[in-house]
């Protein structure tokens, strides 16, 4: 157990036993990363033998597709955003222990793993942010902009997965864990009010924060391409 624990603390790179896929060494430098991977660590040893990476993988998605029907719900009683939250504690646990377990026990699959995790954070950000255009919280239009946003970061953080060989789980000091606290704080806050006074002036407080969050995420892709493009032309410069 000892040697499992040092080993899920640090990043795969061994090759994986189907068609020569290779994991990518995961660089984390968010905020609560340390404590984040220790707490996993500790969870995942005291995971019953019945339960295995793949049901947290389903653990995970259908609580981010339920906290979009709860987002839903929301628009006519405020208090399912407490459901909300409650969901994305849910979709933390099971997408971010899924791939620790499978570590502590030695039951890697990187490519399964890669692809299965991926797809799914993709249809679970789609449910999530239907959820909240039917909120009644933010404006469609920024519910759409932030999927586009998002979806644009995550399209840029795979290619250069694949083409770099290394795995950016976080940009800057931002990670998914602290996106759904900053979610999660903010459905609290809209339990007191949905408005948020700027200058003189009322708009519904997501869609201020929606208007941030698709400006960040759109700003961390268009340097990271920049960063990344410059990088792969250092590698593979003009005969």
């Amino acid at each position: 157990m000892a040697s499992n624990f040092a080993n899920s603390l640090i990043p795969n790179t061994a090759p994986s036993r189907d068609r020569g896929f290779r994991s990518a060494p995961r660089l984390q430098n968010a905020l609560t990363a340390q404590l984040e991977r220790r707490l996993l660590v500790w969870l995942a040893q005291r995971v019953p033998a019945g339960i295995n990476a793949d049901h947290l993988t389903l653990l995970g998605f259908l609580a981010q597709f339920l906290a979009g029907v709860c987002y839903a719900l929301a628009h006519g009683n405020k208090y399912f955003l407490l459901a909300v939250n409650g969901f994305i504690v849910l979709n933390w646990l099971g997408d971010s222990l899924d791939g620790t377990l499978a570590r502590v026990r030695g039951h890697l699959r990187p490519s399964y793993g890669f692809y299965v995790d991926h797809i799914i954070d993709t249809f679970g950000a789609v449910f999530l942010m239907c959820g909240l255009a039917l909120s009644g919280y933010l404006h469609w239009q920024v519910a759409l902009a932030m999927l586009i946003a998002f979806l644009v970061l995550s399209v840029e953080t795979y290619l250069a997965t694949y083409t770099l060989g290394t795995f950016c789980l976080s940009h800057g000091r931002f990670g998914p864990t602290e996106i759904r606290i900053l979610l999660a704080i903010g459905n609290l806050a809209l339990l007191r009010g949905p408005y948020a006074h700027l200058g003189g002036y009322s708009c519904l407080l997501f869609d201020v924060g929606g208007a941030i969050a698709t400006a960040g995420m759109l700003g961390m892709a268009a340097c990271s391409a920049i960063r990344h493009t410059a990088e792969l032309y250092a590698r593979e410069p003009l005969p």
